[in-house]
């Protein structure tokens, strides 16, 4: 089976949980590690439960199911993690992993890593992103700003990195804002966690204020 980005952060991110143990915390709306880990078994063994992710009526019922995922051992979360979607699940299908999951570990990945006290992303010692996962990253971007962190932005929303390469987020109108980084520090900013993320954004005072009223900045 050939080697993808989403089963490197897959592997990258369970061993960060097994690292930090369950009860670290992470920065995903104030969830543990062992919350986190059981979230990331549910998606792809409960799809039942997994839909309370999106869709309110059923929130509550993802949560409970979530609760008794997280009871059972924490090593048993991490190798039914570890070992991937069971196979008649929609995950298992051909490219499903790659397209769904991607972004969803490197984005939890960096949840764990950066949750210590005191972490400083000018002063980050952790392995420079390689170059492919970089563009995979930079090519979903402009989607997971529109949708991935379930607000509607106030501005028009512009990324540049530090190669001048730019994107903006499609259908948006308004005063325009334009973030600065790294793809990888950019998924980050849209993904809700822009106050741990190398970014920088441009734009006119109120317009750069309603941006971090959705999306924090550093």
């Amino acid at each position: 089976m050939a080697t993808t980005y989403a089963r490197v952060e897959r592997e990258r991110l369970a061993s960060l949980l097994a690292a930090a143990g369950p009860g670290a915390a992470t920065l995903c709306g104030g969830w543990r590690t062992r919350e986190l880990a059981a979230h990331l078994v549910l998606r792809e063994h409960r799809p039942d439960a997994a839909a309370g992710i999106r869709l309110r009526p059923l929130a509550g019922w993802n949560a409970r199911v979530q609760a008794s995922i997280a009871a059972r051992p924490y090593e048993e979360l991490l190798r039914t993690f570890r070992a991937g979607p069971p196979r008649l699940s929609p995950f298992a299908l051909p490219g499903a992993d790659e397209a769904a999951n991607l972004v969803e570990y490197f984005v939890h990945a960096e949840d764990v890593r950066r949750a210590a006290d005191g972490w400083d992303p000018a002063q980050d010692d952790g392995p420079p992103i390689e170059p492919g996962l970089a563009e995979a990253l930079w090519r979903r971007l402009p989607a997971v700003a529109r949708f991935g962190a379930g607000v509607r932005l106030p501005v028009r929303l512009e990324f540049e990195r530090p190669d001048g390469r730019t994107a903006a987020v499609p259908h948006r109108t308004g005063p325009t804002v334009r973030v600065r980084g790294e793809s990888a520090e950019l998924m980050l900013f849209a993904f809700g966690r822009g106050a741990r993320a190398a970014v920088e954004a441009e734009g006119a005072p109120q317009a750069v204020a309603l941006l971090a009223g959705v999306l924090p900045l550093p």
